[in-house]
């Protein structure tokens, strides 16, 4: 038979011509509303990596201002007679303080510097309250000096403040006193660092040097940095988990993160040793630790003002396993009753009457009424058979004691695998309210997990999806791709809200300067701040996440990235607040996708308006950075509805978010 070439080629275009202007049928169910989302379905995990907490969150300028770091002058250098000291000291838990005395000679200064995390970002005109606890051992009054320098300009280094206008403080007390000023810069610094003097003749003691911008989120004196913390409410968090993960356990049970030690007076709370300090050889800071100036109380106080649930995690004796295979390294779990008690303690801290030990201590920090703490975190990512054993006493316990607290158990630390098998079941034996997934995986996982949670049992536990970010192999940054395939993988969240009901990205902040570990939602320098690509779409979630699940449908089944659906992923919710259905489309493809919304609704009802809010980028490598913070941000314009039914063209790689008003 005589083939005509030239017919043929015409019908493989016109096929490819159809296939690709293929209309996608997504169908709405409006009439039976779905599962109620839970108000903490999205939400933010805070762990002190990447200078998260000192130097970061935490408005605190100076390092080691306790002067407890191993090296005493560790982040300080001193000129002159300066000593360290321990006797007599000012505070038991912090006992290390400097005395400074009279140089050698009268053209001789005795001082210090201190250099900040990567220096000190100060502005011009803004003030910042300098606070020492300091006397005189002698009883003679002396006074020393303190300034801002800046020493960007390797030229010179010039002070932040007219010549003529130093400031000073005169110590004229032989018991330790608490001393202030305000110090105000003439410019804008980066990398500034604090200076102080001694004056004249004399001896001084000072301990607890400290400096904050006067303008902390909310105004608070032991503040935090605003622009990061603006961030975090921005994100209208429903869950709020603290302190960490890895933190929580520590390399050794000496290091553990101890919520005792993070309350009360922050003068006096000790010195911790941070876990990340040492964890990557290549990306080692040995200036890494943790003051305690943001603890419990500040997490508490923090959650409660941008309107999220605390979660609370805390250790359950087991220690970092990735760092410990020898399990005497652990608390014995016939030995845990100090563990447990510091769980029963910490309730007690958020939600009892201010006459208990711990909720005086509450009522004394400056906050009487409760916290009303729902959640507790036991463990963060252990696994094998001593995990469950050391979390059963726990249970046995707190539940007996106070059976409105609902605890969360772990999954360990992968997504899948032995594990993970291993440690479902062990949770649902023991009645875990929910159980912490952590899934830090590449591309290929997020597009092939889009009905992970349509098949999970309905019985027991709930999920958290705790920790999980998209890392690109080779690209390990936060550019829009990665986003862009988290945004896709949240679809079957919000689809399986019945069964999932908290999801936190993680890590949540890292300094552009100081980074251990990316991706992350937040950067940020020492004066600027910068949201993700990953931080728009966690905010595009939370923002628009809806009272009620509805179901959508492709071909009659959901919209998960399957192989004949062309690369979407879709999930859909009502929002009684604002009577409108919200669908949440991600197109990974790389072509444009032409889509039918039908939304099945009583006859005499119809979709009377609509807006669409998208991220999108041509380039899937385009990342905001603190230079250029702008290069991919969500964009809003209007739709036109029709009747009931919707139509759009999505274009390729873009996270598309559609209010259409009932």
């Amino acid at each position: 038979m005589k083939v005509n070439k030239g017919l043929l080629t015409a019908l493989a275009l016109t096929a490819n011509l159809s296939a690709s202007a293929q209309t996608n049928e997504f169908v709405i169910q409006t009439q039976e509303l779905g599962a109620p989302i839970q108000n903490t379905m999205y939400g933010i995990f805070f762990e002190d990596i990447n200078y998260a907490a000192d130097g970061g969150l935490y408005a605190e300028l100076v390092k080691n201002r306790s002067f407890e770091f191993p090296q005493s002058l560790l982040g300080w250098k001193s000129f002159g007679n300066v000593e360290v000291r321990t006797d007599n000291p000012a505070y038991d838990k912090n006992p290390h303080y400097v005395r400074l005395s009279t140089a050698s000679h009268p053209e001789k200064w005795t001082g210090l510097d201190n250099e900040g995390f990567f220096g000190m970002g100060v502005e011009k005109d803004k003030e910042y309250r300098f606070t020492v606890t300091a006397r005189v051992p002698d009883g003679k009054p002396a006074r020393i000096r303190v300034e801002l320098v800046n020493t960007g300009d390797s030229r010179e280094h010039h002070f932040l403040r007219d010549y003529n206008d130093r400031q000073y403080i005169t110590i004229d007390s032989k018991d330790w006193k608490k001393y202030t000023l305000i110090l105000k810069p003439n410019q804008t610094c980066e990398k500034a660092q604090l200076r102080i003097f001694l004056r004249e003749t004399g001896t001084v003691d000072m301990d607890h040097v400290s400096l904050f911008p006067t303008d902390t989120w909310k105004g608070h004196e032991n503040g935090l940095r605003k622009d990061l913390a603006q961030a975090l409410a921005d994100l209208k968090p429903g869950i709020f988990r603290f302190p960490g993960g890895c933190i929580v356990e520590g390399t050794e049970l000496p290091d553990r993160y101890n919520w005792k030690n993070t309350v009360g007076p922050v003068e006096n709370r000790p010195l911790n040793l941070n876990r990340w300090q040492y964890t990557f050889d290549y990306r080692f800071y040995p200036d890494y630790y943790q003051s305690y100036g943001l603890g419990f109380y500040e997490f508490f106080q923090l959650a409660e003002e941008i309107g999220s649930e605390p979660l609370p995690i805390l250790s359950c004796g087991l220690v970092c396993q990735f760092q410990n295979k020898d399990q005497k390294a652990h608390q014995p779990a016939a030995e845990l009753q100090e563990f447990i008690q510091d769980a029963m303690d910490l309730i007690e801290f958020a939600n009892g009457d201010v006459n208990t030990q711990w909720g005086k201590l509450r009522a004394d920090m400056g906050h009487p009424a409760p916290f009303n703490l729902k959640y507790l975190g036991i463990g963060n990512e252990q696994w094998g058979p001593e995990y469950p054993e050391h979390l059963k006493p726990f249970l046995d316990v707190i539940r007996k004691a106070h059976p409105e607290i609902k605890i969360v158990g772990s999954s360990g630390p992968d997504s899948e695998g032995e594990q993970f098998d291993y440690l479902w079941p062990q949770m649902r034996e023991l009645k875990a309210d929910l159980v912490d997934e952590h899934f830090y995986r590449p591309a290929d996982w997020f597009l092939a997990q889009g009905n992970r949670y349509d098949n999970y049992d309905r019985k027991g536990p709930k999920v958290f999806a705790g920790e999980y970010a998209c890392h690109i192999k080779g690209k390990k940054y936060n550019h829009f791709y990665p986003a862009l395939l988290e945004s896709a993988f949240m679809t079957n969240l919000e689809r399986n809200a019945d069964i999932v009901h908290m999801a936190t990205y993680a890590p949540l902040f890292a300094h552009v300067e100081g980074w251990q570990w990316r991706p992350d939602a937040i950067w940020f320098d020492n004066l600027r701040s910068v949201k993700t690509c990953s931080y728009y779409v966690q905010q595009l979630y939370s923002l628009y996440k809806g009272s009620n699940v509805l179901s959508l449908t492709m071909n009659k089944k959901p919209v998960a990235g399957n192989a004949d659906q062309n690369g979407l992923f879709a999930s859909a919710v009502y929002d009684k607040d604002s009577n409108a259905y919200i669908v949440k489309v991600a197109n990974t493809s790389n072509k444009p996708q032409d889509i039918n919304m039908t939304f099945n609704m009583k006859k005499k009802e119809t979709l009377s308006s609509g807006k669409v809010i998208k991220l999108q980028s041509k380039n899937p490598d385009a990342e905001n950075t603190v230079d250029n913070p702008n290069v991919v941000v969500p964009q809003e314009s209007s739709v036109e509805v029709n009747g009931q039914n919707f139509c759009t063209t999505l274009e390729p790689e873009t996270f598309a978010v559609y209010i259409l008003k009932k």
